[in-house]
């Protein structure tokens, strides 16, 4: 499957921003899909993931501001970022894998299929 990320751009903090994940190739409903980010020198950070029920994963730095979703019917699969800040700026990657287990979701090696990536920025 491929994936295509965008929606990335520079916003002030406290605004808003949805980055979408489009999968072609392949039926995309039996896949969980997730967003990992990663800021230049660090290590990609898990943000949230949704699997092929609908279940949702987030992580701490997501809880509350950040929304994952997906259309199946698109191929689809978005994140809604509310309230941003700048410690949000980073490129934001979306994966995909119809193999992840639950306890595995959260490690980027989980996943076999990567989108290339789309750049959020915020400024203060």
């Amino acid at each position: 499957v491929q994936l295509q990320a965008s929606g990335g751009g520079l916003v002030r903090a406290g605004g808003s921003l949805r980055l979408s994940c489009a999968a072609s190739g392949r039926t995309f409903s039996g896949y969980t899909v997730a967003w990992f980010r990663q800021i230049p020198g660090k290590e990609r950070e898990f943000v949230s993931a949704i699997r092929w029920n609908g279940i949702i994963i987030d992580s701490g730095a997501a809880k509350g501001r950040f929304t994952i979703s997906r259309d199946n019917a698109k191929n689809t699969v978005y994140l809604q970022m509310n309230s941003v800040k700048p410690e949000d700026t980073a490129v934001y990657y979306c994966a995909a894998s119809s193999t992840v287990i639950l306890s595995n979701i959260r490690r980027d090696n989980a996943y076999g299929y990567w989108g290339q990536g789309t750049l959020v920025t915020v400024s203060s």
